[in-house]
């Protein structure tokens, strides 16, 4: 059988970027069943597809195992814009059948109260200068094509995934000073929605913690850290990474292909959090 939860939470896919793990994010649903699907900001990049990203046959079928979930599941899915996805205020607010698509949302379970939103409306950066956010998702382009060449040679040489980017954000120190102030504000934005909790993602760093009494969630993302967050029937919240299942093929689904299943095992942090071991970072990016 399949692994339950009560809900699932997703974000920053970035459908039609190379960087863009569609492949895995489909498997990780594969594996689970939910009553609800949150979609959380930045699933499709529109800024990449403007200019140099494309749309690939994984890409659709990321698409068509929510379908599925919305089929077979009864699963009700919200997709919440972020701001790679920001062609999506053109429809919004919108409802079909078990599909909705809105701007943030407020989600009660077991007695609580979640602020749920994307995050880049309390970051001043991609709200009002617009410019400055297109250059850093230019370098950050760079830097996962980088990342690719490096993930290559570590994996002929038998080393597990690393992160450049997340190493690159937690050795510039206004990059930390930003990640701890986002996460502030945005429990503070909680707080004053009267909310016990607030979920989001954009910044693409998984997180599971309390900030002055508020519980702060972070999903993380699909293109590095392969992360979600899911919640139990009883309110509790986990992190799960995708690089952390222990898939193993039990069991044949309906349409005979094999489908994996979830061994519970304890979870593990992800591979960019461990030394870079045999890896070596130019001074430049310090």
């Amino acid at each position: 059988m399949k692994t339950h939860f009560k809900t699932i939470i997703i974000s920053d896919v970035h459908l039609g970027t190379k960087g863009s793990k569609a492949k895995e994010v489909a498997r990780f649903l594969k594996q689970y069943s939910c009553e609800n699907l949150i979609l959380n900001g930045d699933i499709i990049d529109g800024w990449q597809l403007k200019k140099s990203g494309s749309w690939k046959r994984k890409h659709t079928r990321f698409f068509n195992r929510i379908l599925k979930m919305i089929e077979r599941d009864q699963t009700n899915v919200t997709y919440l814009r972020g701001n790679h996805d920001d062609f999506l205020d053109q429809i919004l607010p919108i409802q079909i059948g078990n599909l909705s698509i809105q701007n943030d949302m407020i989600y009660e379970s077991n007695g609580k109260k979640f602020f749920i939103t994307h995050g880049d409306i309390f970051d001043s950066v991609t709200t009002n200068l617009r410019w400055i956010a297109y250059l850093g998702d230019v370098g950050y382009t760079f830097l996962l094509w980088l990342n690719r060449l490096v993930n290559y040679h570590r994996r002929k040489r038998g080393l597990p995934y690393y992160s450049l980017s997340q190493y690159v954000k937690g050795k510039v120190k206004t990059a930390v000073s930003y990640i701890d102030q986002y996460e502030e504000e945005l429990a503070k934005m909680a707080k004053a929605k009267g909310c016990d909790g607030i979920i989001c993602g954009h910044i693409h760093k998984a997180e599971n913690r309390m900030i002055d009494g508020i519980l702060y969630l972070n999903s993380g993302d699909w293109v590095e850290t392969m992360s979600a967050l899911a919640e139990d029937h009883d309110g509790n919240w986990q992190l799960i990474y995708y690089n952390e299942i222990n898939f193993r093929k039990s069991y044949r689904s309906e349409d005979d292909k094999a489908v994996a299943i979830e061994r519970p095992r304890e979870l593990k942090t992800v591979a960019f959090e461990s030394v870079s071991k045999g890896l070596k970072i130019p001074n430049f990016f310090f």
